[in-house]
């Protein structure tokens, strides 16, 4: 993408951005839409977007890119629709010289012409493969820019989560991103192609049937468009009843995807609390009210083409017995009717199209509107490193350090703490005493709001935050593996390690024995959600990634909380051996892990209120002597 294009797709006015998490609920998208007359697919009810003509205009700004093709594109829709509506007409001149043909050769007055018969079909023929023609050219065109259009929108989406601080994913769901990515892009691009192309080509054949219908004759016409309010009024009606249940419909495929997936994902506490009778009959609660509104919105919406059909229906009845007077008076020839009565059944069909083209507008807009509020969220700030992390001494310092999540409630106050090269710095406190929250800082997920973090002497914002987190290896409580094979796991750590330094750090971690018990041991594949290895082997193999990374500090939070005593004794050996000479951070709750820890700091509502040794602090007989002691009492 050029650079003009990525500033199309990133740079909004500031007036104009209208931040997700002002949203007080976001669309539910999902399959189950239903079947609408006029081939518009997927359409959704409801979905409105809140700023449609800004949308459109932010839309427009971005498809400029594609402006050529576009305009090429509905000069051929235009081109095709064009020569589809002159076919019927020259098309009638074949019929009015068979008819007259066989009229003379019944009076014995002259035969049928047959050469001039040919060279109409094949006029006609003419028309009907430009007009194929150029609806392929338009139909390529369009699919071009959509899929273009929604490439670059992907593209756009995830280079913008890497912009985006992480305070964003505190207050945004990752299934909502997600939406945006997936439903809301194909919604887009569907919409796109169907709207913008259904609209030109209605437009055109509706102008250019009445002006075919005029030129044949004018009472007939007049005949036909008194149907068109007829038309419009059962759209609007049964639109109007049927709206309400698609919209039903809708949210009640979300409660049952959810319904479903928690059923599903939860299985073991359901069976465990023997729940399965009222998991069972709310599903069916839930499944029987889905049916309702299904059957209902199908059956009103399945309505709606029968009762177009009728009134056409009536139109051509009208028109064949105003055409038959006018053929027998002489007004109009017999091929003139033939074509009238091919036009009256173009006509209704762009009609109905446009009658519903508005709800494909407002979809489109509903998912660019989602799509450009994602884009147009606040980025990081942009970086402009004047130090590198090369050699510098693996030493922090916490300088009077404050921060809040929300600026009026601080987490941390007046942190302050000096680790050296090589310490192992434990980090205990309650629950919300800020521990976490420290380690945040430190990998510069965010900012301090005021004092410094120094490593090496060196405030952490003078560094790129690519450079900060190269000098870490993080082994978290929540552990995460992705779906592949351990080896793949583990070399996440260091992407270019042989297979001999993965099995290393694996034996180091005391993952290799479990390893070797699995089909394919190091090949097993991982699946979606890891469920397949138990927790405390997950915890053992992201400490494995850890260890193969090699860096020079350490973050362990919880590292060992899922793991069995035995092992957590020998994952503390390789702890030891791999934390010699490198400085770590270690957050703990089972404060037996941290006994040897060179410096133990223990907060409090975001202040260090003690510091020292295991020793020193027991002899204190302060907050973490009552933390420890609180473990051992029986």
């Amino acid at each position: 993408m050029s650079d003009a294009h990525e500033h199309a797709v990133t740079s909004f006015d500031a007036r104009e951005r209208s931040p997700i998490a002002a949203r007080a609920k976001s669309l539910r998208r999902g399959p189950g839409a239903g079947h609408h007359p006029g081939g518009m697919r997927g359409m959704m009810p409801g979905e409105k977007p809140r700023d449609f003509a800004g949308t459109m205009r932010r839309l427009g700004a971005f498809l400029g890119q594609f402006k050529l093709r576009i305009a090429l594109a509905v000069a051929f829709a235009i081109g095709s629709t064009i020569f589809s509506i002159i076919g019927p007409k020259v098309l009638s001149e074949a019929t009015t010289a068979l008819f007259d043909g066989v009229v003379a050769q019944v009076a014995g007055t002259g035969g049928i012409d047959f050469d001039l018969i040919a060279r109409i079909l094949m006029t006609t023929l003419g028309l009907y493969l430009a007009s194929a023609a150029c609806a392929w050219v338009q139909s390529w065109l369009m699919s071009y820019v959509t899929q273009t259009t929604c490439y670059r929108l992907r593209r756009a989406i995830i280079e913008k989560v890497d912009r985006l601080p992480f305070g964003f994913f505190d207050r945004v769901s990752t299934g909502d991103v997600l939406s945006r990515i997936t439903n809301d892009v194909d919604t887009l691009g569907q919409s796109l192609n169907q709207g913008v192309v259904q609209m030109i080509t209605s437009v055109t054949t509706v102008i250019g049937v009445i002006v075919m219908m005029f030129s044949i004759n004018w009472v007939m016409t007049l005949i036909t468009l008194v149907m068109v309010p007829v038309s419009l009024v059962l759209v609007a009606v049964v639109v109007k009843r049927s709206q309400r249940y698609f919209v039903a419909q809708q949210a009640l495929l979300g409660e049952i995807n959810g319904q479903v997936e928690e059923t599903f994902s939860g299985h073991e506490v359901v069976k465990a609390f023997g729940r399965e009778d009222d998991t069972v009959r709310t599903f069916r609660e839930t499944n029987a009210r889905l049916y309702e509104a299904g059957w209902k919105s199908q059956f009103l919406s399945g309505l709606m083409q029968p009762a177009i059909n009728f009134v056409g229906n009536l139109g051509y009845v009208a028109v064949a017995i105003a055409g038959s007077l006018f053929a027998v008076m002489g007004v109009i020839t017999v091929g003139d009717i033939q074509a009238f009565i091919q036009y009256v059944k173009n006509f209704t069909q762009p009609v109905t199209q446009l009658a519903q083209v508005s709800n494909v507008l407002q979809q489109l807009a509903a998912a660019a509107e989602r799509i450009f509020d994602f884009l147009g969220e606040d980025e990081l700030a942009p970086e402009h490193p004047t130090a590198s992390t090369h050699g510098v001494l693996a030493s922090v310092d916490f300088d009077h350090v404050g921060f809040g999540y929300d600026a009026t409630r601080p987490v941390l106050k007046d942190f302050t703490a000096r680790v050296e090269p090589g310490q192992t710095v434990a980090i205990v406190g309650p629950t919300g005493a800020g521990k976490t929250t420290c380690v945040k800082l430190l990998m510069r997920f965010y900012d301090v709001t005021s004092g410094a973090i120094r490593i090496g002497g060196i405030d952490i914002r003078d560094f790129s935050r690519a450079d900060v987190r190269s000098l870490f290896a993080m082994v978290l409580q929540d552990t995460w593996l992705f779906s592949g094979s351990i080896r793949e796991n583990i070399r996440y750590g260091k992407l270019d390690a042989t297979d001999e330094e993965v099995v290393a750090a694996a034996k180091e971690a005391c993952a290799h024995h479990f390893i070797m018990t699995l089909p394919g041991d190091y090949d097993f594949e991982i699946n979606e959600d890891a469920t397949n290895v138990s927790a405390g082997q997950r915890q053992l193999l992201t400490i494995a990634r850890a260890i193969l990374a090699d860096r020079r500090m350490l973050i362990l939070d919880e590292a060992t909380s899922s793991v069995d005593t035995r092992t957590e004794a020998r994952i503390q050996e390789a702890m030891d051996n791999l934390m010699a000479d490198r400085t770590a951070f270690v957050i703990a709750h089972r404060l037996s892990t941290i006994r040897d820890a060179d410096v133990i700091l223990v907060m409090d509502q975001g202040d260090i209120v003690e510091q020292g040794t295991h020793d020193e602090l027991i002899e204190l007989g302060g907050l973490y002597a009552d933390l420890y002691n609180s473990q051992f009492d029986d």
